[in-house]
Formats: C-alpha cells, structure tokens, sequence
C-alpha cells in the first residue's frame, strides 16, 4: 500500500503550485545581482555616483519621494494610462473586428491605418499640444493613439489566422452570425487579441512619458523631467523604477486575464529543468 501510493503521481495542480515559488524566485536572480553589481562598482567608484547613484541610494530617494509627492505623480499617470488605453483598445477591437470581418472595410482603411501607425509618438506631440492645448485631454488622446495600433493590429491578425475549416463547420450547422462569432470567431481570435491588448499596455505607457515630458506639472514623466533639470539622477532613476513596476504589475494583471479566459487551451508551456 505505501509503495503503491509512493509511486502515484502528484496531481498536475500539486506540481504547478510548487514550482511556482522557485519560477518567480528564479526571475528575481537577475535584477538582484544587477543591482548588488551597480552597489559594488560605484562604491568602488568605477562610476561616479554623480551619474549613477548606488541603488541604496535609489532606495532612499524612493521612500522620501513615497513620503511626498509620489503618490501624487503616480496617481496622475495612472489614470491617464487607464483612460487612455481604455478609449484606444476599445476603438481598435471594434476596427479591428469590421476590417477583419470585412474585405471592404480592409480596402478603405488600412492603407490610412498604415500609414498612420509609422508616425514616431513624438511626431503627435505638437499637433496634439496645438489642437488640444497642455490639459488632459491632449496627453489622453496621445495615450489613446499609441493603444490603439497594437490593438488594430493584433486584433486585425488574430481574426484572419482563424482556420477557415472552424467557419465552415459553424455555417455547416446553421449558426447565425452572431453565434459563429460567440462560439467559433471569438475564442479562436481571443489569444491574439490578449497579445495586441498586452502590447497596446506597453505602448500606453510609453506614449505616456512622451506626453508628461513636454507638458505636465505632475505625473511620472513630469519627475523625469525635474529630475534631470535639478540634476538628480537618483530621481531620474526612482521615476524610471516606479514606472517599470507599474508597467509589470499592469501586464502581470492582464496576464491573468489571459490565463483566465484562455484556460480551456492545451498549450505547450515550454521545458523546465524539473522535467
């Protein structure tokens, strides 16, 4: 009897919450020993800290700024990025359905989406600054934009990568339209559309510096910008900290999403050295 139960397999659900410790612990290795070589080398002062601040000193800046205004600047990106993104992935999924849906739609308008989507972010700025003045509404709308081609894109592909066989069997069974796209297009579409909204994230931060660097009195890109006026590198860097654990927390969250939504599919997850 114990043998027998010795040699019975752990359940899959057993064996995923186990190594899910030693996975992330494993993704924290890299930025620890980063960090434990910058404190090494400007200590030692192979790089001036006037350029490169220690990260302890970071650390330092990080909990006086937490004591004051950042909360305050992160507060204000945060929800420019969430408007922002909001306006522009909704727009791109409903483009993105009609021209994929739509060979007509395709012809009139993607050569102007093409077009549109190869203009640099800080091309926008000045038109933007021009139409909309420096209040919320212009850095919104560059968020928006710098959302919505990812979306578009992604979205516009994960429609037409769709198997035609799926839809021929659907139109073989009768279903309406509307219950082909629920049931057949939809799922089908779902993983590409999860990889256009997580890259349309990415970019809406992005765009968002570009905003708050030329015209902002608070938000993160506003404290990069004071940072270098003051010359305090320490800021700039805590400014560039903060926004990169917004931008991973942001994407970890839609990526549970993902997982959530697309949990039916049997993927391959890769190899690890436990197997």
């Amino acid at each position: 009897m114990t043998s027998k139960s010795q040699a019975m397999p752990l359940p899959a659900a057993v064996v995923n919450r186990r190594s899910a410790w030693p996975r992330r612990l494993k993704g924290l290795a890299l930025p620890v020993l980063i960090l434990l070589i910058l404190e090494a080398v400007v200590r030692i002062g192979w790089l001036p800290s006037y350029q490169m601040p220690a990260p302890s000193e970071i650390a330092v800046t990080l909990t006086d700024l937490a004591e004051g205004a950042l909360w305050k600047h992160l507060g204000a990106s945060l929800a420019r990025v969430l408007l922002g993104f909001a306006i522009g992935a909704s727009l791109a999924l409903v483009f993105a359905a009609w021209v994929g849906l739509s060979r007509d739609a395709e012809a009139y308008l993607e050569p102007t989406f093409a077009g549109l989507r190869s203009i640099p972010s800080l091309a926008w700025v000045p038109l933007l600054l021009l139409w909309l003045g420096i209040d919320e509404t212009s850095k919104i709308v560059l968020i928006a934009i710098g959302a919505f081609f990812p979306v578009y894109v992604n979205g516009v592909a994960a429609i037409r990568d769709i198997d035609r066989k799926l839809v021929e069997v659907g139109q073989m069974y009768g279903f309406s339209r509307r219950r082909l796209v629920r049931r057949i297009l939809l799922p089908a579409a779902l993983p590409g559309l999860f990889t256009g909204l997580r890259s349309g994230l990415s970019l809406a931060w992005m765009f968002l510096v570009a905003a708050e660097l030329i015209a902002a009195t608070k938000g993160l890109g506003y404290l990069l910008s004071d940072g270098r006026e003051t010359s305090r590198p320490d800021i700039v860097l805590a400014a560039i900290i903060v926004l990169a654990l917004l931008g991973k927390v942001s994407d970890g969250l839609l990526a549970a999403l993902e997982k959530r939504c697309l949990a039916w599919r049997d993927t391959f997850n890769g190899q690890g050295a436990e197997q």
